[in-house]
């Protein structure tokens, strides 16, 4: 049923005065945005409204039973977070310090979802994952999804030390430059003083450990080549031999030696993949995909391979799958089906989504739309239509970095809410309007 009044559904912003990120006050149907707001791909040849009404259907959508907020693509900047937290008006800020918040009335009966990318490029990795406990720990109802980042840190320095294996001994390496800011700060607030370096190798022995031999060249094509094609093994080769040379480099940039680098990574171990680790929490809290109601969240994508386990399996066997190969088989996880859903981009080198997927995730399994982040955007939030089915694209270039590197101005702060009343709506810095997508009014006809 279409509502009257979308609008006294948008979000209330408490303790907007304490955030750097100016915040849109008003709501405009999505539609209106066009292609800054609204896109298609091939598959789709007629006009939008036309397109849309087709992808939403004839059957009613299922929506949650609680208002969902997702966050996505954050990239180590906890100002942002913050200030997207805000944007939901599930949390008010009370002051100027982190833990200076609490939930309010729509935090508490609400639902976070984190939707990957926590690590890289911004100013701080941990000082970010610390917001997100004070959240959890605050009684918010939060889940973490697996971005193509924090799979990748954890898959790199988790190799480090490990028994040799060609399938995985360049993942360390292959992380680049990437990884650079946060062992800085692993060594910041945990290596410091006289005794930092107690234990530790020498530098021709640290350099054997966190570099793949030089026969890894040669046996790595040989074992992935059951499993990859020519053309992906040729490019994993070439980005190592670009990396090695300018891995030391970036290091002596940020001041770290190599024996700095092996103990920053046998630190992060500790707090990362340890039980009792200060951060362990992170990594076993995390899920690849979930489900509310006609929605799918993952942070990149869905495949035809996913849409058929969704369809036969169900979603508690993908995250399962999921647990399973990160920690026994990295390789198969990281080159397989299973990571094309924290890394597609629905290019010609990744596993297509054809209408016969679309048709089992649509007809087989009630899903409606998948809500991902990961392809940044720089006006806010995008509805796509996808081979027939609807996309909310809702990574809005969140991190201080990355939005210099694109031209953007001022603070970061984005959110995406599905409330049960049927509505979507779409929040950001980078926008003037608050969008408001609602299927039933769309699919009425004229």
């Amino acid at each position: 049923m279409q509502l009257k009044n979308p609008c006294k559904y948008l979000p209330r912003y408490k303790g907007e005065s304490w955030i750097k990120a100016s915040l849109p006050a008003q709501g405009q149907v999505w539609m209106l945005g066009k292609q800054r707001s609204v896109k298609k791909d091939k598959y789709h040849s007629a006009a939008y409204v036309q397109e849309m009404r087709k992808a939403i259907g004839q059957e009613p959508w299922k929506w949650p039973k609680r208002t969902l907020y997702f966050i996505s693509d954050m990239h180590a900047d906890a100002d942002a977070f913050m200030a997207s937290l805000v944007a939901s008006g599930g949390v008010k800020k009370t002051g100027p310090r982190d833990k200076d918040f609490k939930l309010a009335r729509a935090g508490r009966t609400g639902r976070f979802i984190i939707g990957g990318d926590c690590f890289d490029k911004g100013p701080s990795t941990l000082r970010l994952l610390q917001l997100i406990r004070l959240l959890i720990d605050r009684g918010g109802d939060v889940q973490l999804l697996a971005g193509n980042h924090d799979i990748r840190m954890m898959l790199g320095i988790k190799t480090v030390g490990m028994e040799p294996d060609p399938r995985t001994d360049h993942f360390f390496i292959r992380m680049g430059p990437k990884m650079v800011p946060f062992l800085s700060e692993i060594r910041d607030r945990y290596l410091q003083g006289k005794n930092a370096l107690r234990g530790i190798p020498g530098t021709r022995e640290c350099r054997r450990l966190l570099y793949p031999p030089k026969s890894w060249f040669r046996e790595f094509p040989q074992l992935a080549a059951w499993s990859m094609p020519d053309s992906t093994i040729e490019r994993e080769v070439q980005k190592l031999r670009k990396k090695l040379k300018l891995f030391e480099e970036d290091c002596e940039k940020a001041g770290l030696s190599l024996r700095m680098v092996y103990a920053a990574a046998k630190k992060w171990q500790e707090l990362f993949l340890q039980s009792k680790g200060e951060y362990a929490w992170f990594y076993k809290q995390m899920k690849l995909a979930c489900r509310e109601g006609s929605f799918i969240f993952v942070h990149a994508g869905i495949d035809d391979r996913a849409a058929r386990l969704i369809s036969e399996k169900g979603m508690r066997h993908i995250n399962r799958k999921f647990r399973k190969q990160l920690h026994r088989d990295p390789f198969d996880f990281y080159y397989g089906p299973m990571a094309n859903i924290i890394r597609t981009k629905y290019r010609p080198i990744d596993m297509p989504l054809t209408r016969q997927g679309v048709k089992l995730l649509r007809k087989k399994s009630g899903v409606h739309a998948i809500v991902h982040g990961h392809r940044n955007l720089l006006h806010g939030q995008r509805v796509m239509l996808r081979k027939g089915i609807v996309n909310f694209e809702c990574d809005t270039t969140l991190d201080r970095n990355s939005r210099k590197k694109e031209g953007l101005e001022g603070q970061g702060a984005a959110v995406t809410i599905f409330r049960p009343e049927g509505l979507v709506m779409g929040v950001s810095t980078d926008y003037p309007y608050i969008k408001v997508f609602e299927p039933a009014a769309i699919s009425v006809r004229p």
